[in-house]
């Protein structure tokens, strides 16, 4: 039986912030490639699958537990946005990372970012990986950038990561995004990456009430997903699992998938609905970033102090809407 721990460290090295901005204006450069062509979106996950309205309903749960806004139980205004995670829209049936963003409303206490301490929003982002293949915001940003050249990118990755590590991150890459295709109302969601949570750290994930993982033949996801809402609703039990000791739960090692156990705190709910053209506009001006967070809440470990400046860039490059106190 694990138990969980205080003991966790970040690691920061000498430079990093200096560094983090470069690789976020490498980022921006995309971005702003892109926009030529296409106008100006995210430079991750431009592809909106779905926007819906959803509560976020947080139970009564263990004392040890009682953090943030999972201090006390309550239900708040939420709205999650599906998305693709390439910068650039493809094809569902194509290979890509999936993932949701969750902007949840009327959440109090001070938070993260210079100017926004007072913002009334708390964002969890996730992907269908619990873990990344990535071992730096470096290696991150150097793929996301050079993969855009598929024909030049195998011998760019050799010469710059070495064939071993090439190999090896491609092999990786395979087996996630080669996974087969799911409806999105039945995928589990992860942070994939640390959370501070109080005096622990831990990871989050959106676990479907639904039936896990099921496959689905429809060359849109966005519209099966609107299907199943406009019939029923979709619930996932939002959980979380803490740290407990550097080896099997790492802070700063974002290829470890952490083995603790999970604790269900909340419960994301899209109600039954159709989405109006408004609302759907209106959603995808907002920004989701994970550090939209409460302090008790901030992101923890390189990769997540890479997007800080990442997201920051991003959201101001495409004038993204201020943070909102209630749903349209």
């Amino acid at each position: 039986m694990t138990t969980p721990s205080t003991e966790w460290k970040e690691r920061i090295a000498p430079g990093e912030a200096e560094l983090f901005e470069r690789l976020a204006q490498d980022l921006a450069g995309m971005q702003q490639t892109l926009a030529q062509k296409n106008g100006i979106k995210r430079g991750l996950h431009a592809k909106p699958n779905f926007v819906a309205r959803a509560s976020f309903e947080v139970k009564s749960v263990p004392e040890s537990h009682r953090v943030g806004l999972f201090a006390e139980p309550r239900v708040y205004e939420a709205v999650a946005r599906f998305s693709n995670g390439g910068p650039a829209a493809q094809a569902d049936r194509k290979p890509d990372v999936r993932g949701i963003g969750v902007k949840v409303l009327g959440v109090g206490g001070k938070k993260l970012i210079p100017g926004l301490e007072s913002a009334p929003t708390q964002d969890f982002l996730a992907i269908l990986s619990a873990a990344t293949p990535f071992n730096s915001p470096e290696e991150f940003v150097w793929f996301v950038v050079n993969a855009r050249s598929p024909a030049t990118l195998l011998p760019k990755a050799f010469f710059t990561l070495g064939i071993g590590r090439t190999l090896s991150l491609l092999g990786q890459l395979k087996k996630g995004l080669g996974a087969p295709l799911t409806s999105l109302h039945t995928n589990r969601y992860f942070s994939a990456l640390p959370i501070r949570f109080g005096a622990h750290a831990a990871k989050f994930a959106f676990t479907p009430q639904d039936a896990q993982g099921t496959l689905t033949k429809s060359d849109d996801l966005g519209a099966e997903l609107g299907q199943h809402l406009a019939a029923q609703d979709a619930k996932w039990d939002f959980q979380v699992q803490l740290f407990t000791d550097e080896a099997s739960t790492p802070i700063e090692d974002p290829t470890v998938e952490w083995n603790s156990p999970w604790t269900t705190l909340a419960t994301l709910t899209l109600p039954k609905q159709t989405p109006s053209a408004e609302f759907i506009s209106w959603a995808e001006q907002l920004s989701y970033d994970p550090w939209h967070a409460q302090e008790e809440l901030r992101p923890l470990g390189a990769l997540m102090r890479a997007r800080s400046a990442a997201y920051r860039i991003s959201t101001q490059s495409r004038k993204a809407s201020p943070e909102p106190d209630r749903l349209p």
